[in-house]
Formats: C-alpha cells, structure tokens, sequence
C-alpha cells in the first residue's frame, strides 16, 4: 500500500455539508423575506434555485461567467420566472443568503471523526473554489479550523479546481512532491481531475454513493470513515 505524506481535502459536500445547510439557509431567508408572495412555497423556489446554482457554478469553474455574476443571477433567475424583474431584491437576498449560510454547523457524517484520525498522522491542507470570505467564515462556525496545516482558497491561489495550479499551489506551501500527495473531494469533475491534472492520486467520495465507469479515481469510498483502511 502507497504512504503519503500529505492530505488534500475538500470542504463542501465533503466535510460541511453544503446542501444540508444551504437548504436550511435559503429556508430562513424565504420566509424572513416573505418570498411566498411570489412562489408557490418554499419548494417551489428551490428547485428553480438549485438547478440555476449548479449551472452556474459550473460556468464559473470554467471561467464563463465571473463571481458576481453567479451571485447576482443565482437570485435574479428564480425571479424572474415569477415575473419579478427586481435586481435590487435578488441583490438583498443574496447578501442575507452568504450571512446566513457559514453560521451553520452541519458536517458530513463521519466528518469531525475523520479530521481528528487523519490530523493526528497527517498535515492536512483544505482546498475550496468557494468564496473566501463565506469559506473562512464557514470553517470556524463549524469549530474544524484547528484541524488544518494550510487553508488554499480559489480566490487567494488565482486558480479554480480542476486547474492543476491551485493543486501545485498547495503542494508549494507543503514543500511536497505530487507523489507524497492524496486529494479527497465529493466532485468528480473539481477534486478527482483536478488532482489527476497535478498528478495526485485521489479519493472519489460522491453524494449518491455511486462510481460511474468513466470516472476512475485512485480510491472510491461511500463514507469517510473508510479511509482508515489506507491512510
């Protein structure tokens, strides 16, 4: 079995749980805002939200469309599909959106067992494209800072997962080589190939479970106390 000498992990979806807590966050922020004069319900305007968000955020990780755009669209679309052109609401919304969110708590399951065993052997590094601000604030609300050697973000390393210099980044601030290296992350597309364009081996650790054919990956697990095994 391959030793590595440095772990590379990734935040949302693979520690803080983002869709729990965004869920609950846009929840607060609907009723709050009494957004029910527009939509249906609440579920209403989340599947409109949601498939918008992940649209974007896919643009973005390509470079397509810049920060502010996604944060302002991501609220202006939903609107706008009830007839409301207001921009000046989908930019108060999102704002009282990003305060909310980082105040919640919810880790993954297994999330802060798997910090405290792999701390313990490993300097850890996290690697997120996330807002710099929402992810630091996100980090410490949720107590697992302590946890970290280095904290790489898109934004101070001039690079989005999968582009391999935020990967090269990250192993600079560890004085490590590729091969001592091993990146853990929930998104194929970000953290596996990511970490295969810097040549890392890597952990495939997605939501539904499930390891599609064309997605090969070092390791695949369905829950993160399954790293015991090797690391």
């Amino acid at each position: 079995m391959k030793e590595y000498r440095y772990i590379f992990i990734d935040l949302d979806d693979t520690l803080w749980d983002f869709h729990t807590n965004a869920r609950i966050s846009l929840e607060l922020m609907f009723h709050d805002r009494r957004l029910d004069h527009y939509f249906k319900d609440f579920d209403e305007f989340f599947r409109i939200y949601a498939k918008r968000n992940i649209e974007l955020w896919e643009a973005y990780g390509k470079g397509e469309i810049t920060q502010d755009f996604l944060k302002a669209e991501r609220f202006r679309y939903p609107l706008s599909k009830m007839g409301v052109n207001d921009e000046e609401l989908a930019e108060e919304i999102g704002h009282q959106y990003l305060d909310i969110l980082p105040t919640q708590k919810v880790l993954m399951p297994q999330a802060l067992e798997i910090l405290e065993y792999l701390s313990a052997r490993y300097p850890l590094t996290l690697i997120s494209n996330g807002f710099k601000e929402t992810q630091h604030r996100k980090i410490n609300s949720s107590g697992i800072a302590d946890f970290f050697s280095h904290i790489v973000l898109s934004e101070e390393a001039g690079a989005l997962k999968p582009d391999p210099k935020i990967f090269h980044y990250a192993m600079q601030l560890n004085n490590a080589s590729a091969d001592e290296c091993i990146m853990i992350g929930d998104s194929y597309a970000a953290d596996i190939q990511g970490a295969i364009n810097a040549g890392i081996d890597q952990v495939y650790y997605p939501l539904d479970g499930l390891q599609k054919d064309n997605q090969p990956a070092t390791y695949f697990i369905r829950n993160l106390s399954e790293l015991k095994q090797w690391l």
